[in-house]
């Protein structure tokens, strides 16, 4: 393929999801030279929860308090399951690391470490998760005393229901109240849309004025008042301080429905900062080609709408998730991996991909298929051994994990990042 530029790296990350920027960060973190590869992942549309272990037996729905007992009986029951793979200490010390790194960078996150936190969500359930944005702290604290709290929805923002939360929560929450006021400078239209531009509005002081000015009356005797996620994309922090100064109560933020705000300030949040630890990012782009050289190193052919390159690489991890992702995709014959073409673990024939009932407790086989890894997050060829030496595999594109129903996305792309990029030093220290 022809190229306007060759790029040498000692390892190239494909994806742009959790575990791409996970496995990208703990590259920088170990002085690799790292490329990461991708279109814009699924972290913009998460609600900026961390899940480490919520949920097992799927089909139980036994949701778990401490996520560690949850790991434990997960594994036993589902002894291939990438957590299998990862000792405990290994995945509290990936979250650690990643945990110091957001509160260095301004976005901190809080954790108990030995219990999940229970938060509301914009459907007016409680979920379960392991670490939440500092912003949403003290709704996490409000629930557990039951406060009487205010919930304050914005007119015109159509996938937010302050009233609708506080019905559905009436009878775990009784002393939850809603109001719906008019947002800072809506613009021109009527209808409002949670995301980047709101959050932007809000950065602005005469916005955080008039907000403080339109919640205040409704304020009263609640003893805390939640918004819709929207304090800024890059000074939430100092924007939440403000409001709970001057609204004078404790002050949270609820996560959106996607395209969530939360999830865009850690995707923002990793980009810029990895840029600066020496990851190249090649954004919007997508592998065209794969070819090996006579040193066992990969040349990968990349390109998107205007440029293309060539990145001669020791390494590979793949992190290119599922079918969202397409790191998977399906034809009328089965379930393929995208790239390499690597065998998926899968059932024998499409009729045993789903259940007959779609909302079956148990979820859908499909959902578990992926790829099999060896002790070092190889994936495995058709005879059980490695595909090639210095190729991993971390993430959602893993076999054996449901990992939207188990509740245990991003501590699976963060530990599983962390082990495949500890596996590629081991070879290649």
């Amino acid at each position: 393929m022809s190229t306007s530029k060759i790029i040498e790296c000692q390892l190239a990350i494909i994806g742009r999801g959790m575990a791409g920027m996970a496995a990208a960060f703990f590259a920088a973190n170990r002085g690799i030279s790292a490329v990461q590869i991708g279109i814009t992942g699924e972290t913009i549309f998460a609600s900026g929860f961390l899940d480490l272990m919520g949920v097992h037996p799927v089909e139980e729905k036994k949701s778990w308090r401490d996520p560690w007992a949850g790991i434990d009986v997960l594994i036993k029951d589902v002894p291939h399951h990438p957590y299998a793979r990862v000792k405990k200490k290994g995945i509290r010390t990936a979250f650690e690391e990643v945990l110091s790194f957001l509160k260095e960078v301004d976005l901190p996150y809080y954790s108990r470490k030995e219990r999940n936190l229970e938060m509301i969500t914009s459907l007016g359930k409680v979920k379960r998760t392991y670490c939440v944005p500092q912003t949403m702290l003290n709704g996490v604290r409000a629930l557990e005393e039951k406060r009487p709290c205010l919930l304050v929805g914005f007119q015109g923002l159509n996938d937010f229901s302050a009233r609708q939360i506080a019905d559905t929560l009436q009878d775990k929450w009784p002393d939850l109240r809603a109001t719906s006021i008019s947002f800072p400078d809506p613009g021109n239209g009527s209808e409002l849309f949670p995301g980047e531009i709101m959050a932007q509005t809000l950065e602005l002081s005469k916005n955080r004025k008039k907000l403080i000015q339109a919640v205040s009356p409704h304020v009263k005797d609640v003893q805390a008042v939640g918004m819709p996620a929207l304090f800024g994309m890059h000074r939430t922090q100092e924007i939440a301080a403000e409001l709970e100064e001057k609204i004078g109560v404790p002050v949270f933020e609820i996560p959106t429905m996607p395209v969530s705000v939360p999830g865009l300030r850690l995707n923002d949040t990793f980009a810029r900062r990895l840029s600066l630890k020496g990851v190249r990012l090649l954004s919007q782009s997508r592998v065209l080609e794969v070819g090996r050289e006579s040193n066992g190193s990969f040349v990968l052919g990349i390109g998107n709408k205007t440029t293309k390159y060539t990145i001669r690489t020791k390494g590979i991890i793949l992190a290119s998730g599922r079918f969202w992702g397409r790191g998977l995709y399906a034809d009328r014959q089965r379930i393929r991996e995208a790239i390499f073409d690597l065998p998926v673990c899968q059932p024998k024939d499409r009729n045993g991909w789903h259940h007959e009932d779609f909302l079956d407790s148990r979820g859908h086989p499909a959902n578990r298929a992926g790829l099999e890894i060896d002790d070092l997050f190889r994936p495995l060829d058709s005879s059980g051994g490695p595909a090639f030496e210095t190729l991993f595999a971390a993430g959602s594109i893993l076999a054996h994990q449901d990992w939207m129903r188990m509740k245990c996305g991003s501590g699976l792309a963060i530990a599983t990042a962390y082990a495949a990029v500890n596996a590629f030093l081991q070879l290649n220290g």
